[in-house]
């Protein structure tokens, strides 16, 4: 089992030595190790039997940082992270040689952020090499947002879990490309797309996943429990069922027929950022409940982070009728 604490410098000791940290962002909790250590990163892709198609974020502390392993930083990008970073907002460039193939699976683009939390923000600011670090969970299971997760899932494959609290934001980083002309918003997350678009002006969205992958966390099955998962308007009601057995995840409001206990809300105030913050750690519960063996889940309102958590919602619904 890992050890959990909030020692900054034997966090940085086993990164030092190519070993595998765990680390509290705003957004998730992400499985760190030196982006510049190609047996180091190979460790974050066998730890979470991740396929290494799938590229991976790589995390510093400045603007200044970022320059050595990225070409150049057009305009709006920096006027993007001059706004939001630190924060929930990764941003897709050119890379430098120095970023090796394993971190971007073989692109020639590398995802960068800044994240916003004081315990890691330390940490990279006593390292000299950036942190790649997806969500720290098995791959394509539900994201982390405590350290009591990540031990849960990963503990033994892990030398070090900083323990930073509950994430506060709760979904991962929204990923906007600005590879070529208009930028792009290649993953919706965290920081919605009307506040970039209040910085930068108009940002095309992508609306479709992929199996080959430009940026991570692109993939169309994503984000998802053990058990059965189905959107409750596509739940077939006519037939025999046990309510007993069956959780749901709503907005505001619980439904009807399904006992109580085994209903969680999202948010009681119809708040969209305390539903984003709650949404992994219902999928997490319902999961580990014993009794359920089906879980339905339902949309909500598609604004602001709204649009990222249905983004979670159909991922985790994605073959799983």
């Amino acid at each position: 089992m890992a050890k959990i604490g909030v020692d900054i410098a034997e966090a940085r000791s086993s990164l030092v030595s190519g070993d595998l940290v765990a680390i509290p962002t705003e957004t998730v909790y992400g499985l760190a190790a030196n982006a510049l250590n190609e047996e180091a990163v190979a460790k974050i892709f066998k730890a979470k039997n991740r396929p290494s198609f799938d590229p991976l974020i790589v995390h510093t502390n400045s603007i200044e940082k970022v320059e050595r392993f990225v070409e150049a930083i057009p305009e709006k990008a920096r006027l993007l992270v001059s706004e939001f970073w630190p924060g929930p907002v990764t941003i897709l460039l050119k890379k430098k040689a120095i970023v090796p193939d394993l971190v971007t699976s073989g692109l020639d683009s590398v995802a960068v952020r800044i994240p916003s939390h004081p315990l890691t923000l330390e940490l990279l600011s006593q390292i000299d090499f950036p942190l790649a670090a997806p969500s720290a969970n098995p791959f394509g299971y539900v994201s982390p947002t405590a350290a009591e997760h990540v031990e849960a899932q990963l503990g033994e494959k892990v030398a070090y879990i900083l323990n930073g609290g509950e994430c506060r934001v709760g979904v991962e980083s929204t990923i906007v490309s600005f590879l070529e002309g208009n930028p792009r918003v290649l993953r919706l997350g965290g920081l919605a797309v009307e506040k970039i678009e209040e910085v930068i002006g108009s940002v095309e969205v992508n609306q479709h996943s992929s199996s080959r992958p430009t940026a991570p966390g692109m993939l169309k099955s994503h984000y998802a429990p053990g058990k059965s998962i189905e959107l409750i308007n596509d739940f077939d009601w006519n037939k025999e069922i046990d309510f007993s057995q069956i959780g749901t995840i709503v907005f505001n409001k619980p439904l009807k027929d399904i006992p109580l206990e085994n209903q969680v809300i999202l948010s009681h105030t119809s708040n969209l950022d305390e539903a984003a913050r709650n949404l992994f750690s219902a999928l997490r519960r319902l999961d580990q409940e014993a009794k359920i063996k089906t879980i339905l889940v339902e949309f909500v309102p598609n604004e602001g982070l709204g649009r990222a958590i249905n983004d979670r919602i159909k991922r985790a619904t994605a073959n799983k009728k």
